[in-house]
């Protein structure tokens, strides 16, 4: 009889505390990847220099000073960024503002698109990773990790801009839903909204050739294909950013950076409003790269002076809420990869050497 009732408090003891564990992390993430967003951006809002000058805009400067210019820096970040400074900064984390000693970088040295996020995803700043044209990426990935786990086989995508995506994720080893520019979501079972975003991609203008599509395409396929599925992982990929600061285009790089944070709060009201994902979703944002300065805004790359200068966000329901973060010695975008999992409490290993998790973050 005693062993009995030992056994019984024993699992009962267990239950509590397998509960409490599991109340400790999240049940779902959402990480996002904005392609060469630089850190001053972020946090400074438009630069001066740059949004008056004319040879980085075409658009009417009238109309574009007074949508992004202010002179306080606070209120000039949060004109270009409402939802990053309204919402995230009060309830999440904002990591990269130099100013203020929080320093954040990639570790790989070339300093952009696929060694970067190869690097967010895998842990692990591999120097054979050093071309946009690498083939597929031999390194595992926290997203086909986590597709492996218990509860989460097959309910972790990704949808993306560019089509190196699926290259740098490996969907032809792991067989992951990975949506490249200009495919189409299948099934018998499509929601109306999944068939118009699929519809839609096939009319805008391929500025960018037949491998990159627009944002707001990727993510009307990404948001349809939440709202009818659910799934408990979304890696979404965006990269206007990055394609308009190469056109030396200032104006319309910054309207690419009010519109991802503009879709960006949409998919958290969403979220936040969903019984499935309320209260039981993080989302992570990261950039793969950073830019240069003055004239050099536009590139990147490892001849680039601070163009591995870089920035992290996190907003959830089990995120410490610290707000925009100061002195918080030096931050690597190969820790990301374990950082992923930590969430969703999990241990990624490697058999490379990979990043240890941002404890901030996860702790």
């Amino acid at each position: 009889m005693k062993k009995i009732l030992v056994l019984i408090l024993f699992a009962f003891f267990s239950a509590g505390s397998v509960s409490a564990q599991n109340t400790a992390k999240s049940g779902n993430i959402i990480v996002i990847s904005i392609d060469g967003l630089r850190w001053k951006e972020i946090f400074h809002g438009a630069e001066k220099q740059l949004i008056t000058g004319k040879k980085f805009n075409s658009q009417d400067s009238a109309q574009r000073i007074n949508k992004y210019w202010a002179e306080d820096q606070q209120d000039r970040r949060a004109k270009l960024m409402p939802f990053v400074w309204g919402t995230i900064e009060k309830n999440g984390q904002l990591y990269g503002n130099r100013d203020l000693g929080s320093l954040v970088n990639v570790k790989n040295t070339y300093w952009f698109s696929y060694p970067g996020r190869s690097e967010n995803l895998t842990g692990y700043a591999d120097p054979k990773v050093n071309s946009n044209d690498y083939p597929d990426n031999p390194n595992k990935n926290v997203l086909e990790f986590i597709n492996q786990q218990k509860g989460y086989t097959k309910k972790v995508v990704a949808f993306a801009s560019w089509d190196a995506v699926a290259r740098i994720i490996n969907r032809n080893r792991n067989g992951m839903l990975v949506n490249n520019p200009f495919e189409d979501l299948k099934g018998n079972d499509l929601t109306e909204a999944e068939k118009l975003a699929n519809e839609i991609q096939h009319y805008e203008p391929k500025i960018w050739g037949n491998g990159e599509r627009l944002d707001a395409t990727t993510y009307a396929l990404a948001k349809s294909y939440i709202m009818a599925k659910h799934p408990k992982v979304v890696y979404l990929d965006l990269a206007d950013t990055d394609d308009q600061a190469h056109e030396g285009r200032y104006d319309f790089y910054l309207d690419a950076i009010h519109s991802i944070d503009a879709m960006i709060g949409k998919l958290w009201t969403y979220v936040q409003n969903d019984p499935f994902y309320k209260n039981n979703t993080t989302i992570m944002i990261m950039p793969d790269h950073g830019r240069g300065d003055g004239n050099q805004w536009t590139s990147h790359g490892a001849s680039i002076p601070h163009a591995n200068d870089t920035w992290l966000m996190v907003l959830g329901p089990k995120v410490k809420r610290l707000g925009e973060v100061k002195d918080n010695g030096q931050i690597y975008q190969d820790q990301y990869a374990k950082t992923i999992a930590g969430l969703l409490g999990f241990n990624f290993t490697s058999v490379n050497p990979i990043g240890d998790p941002v404890p901030s973050v996860v702790e």
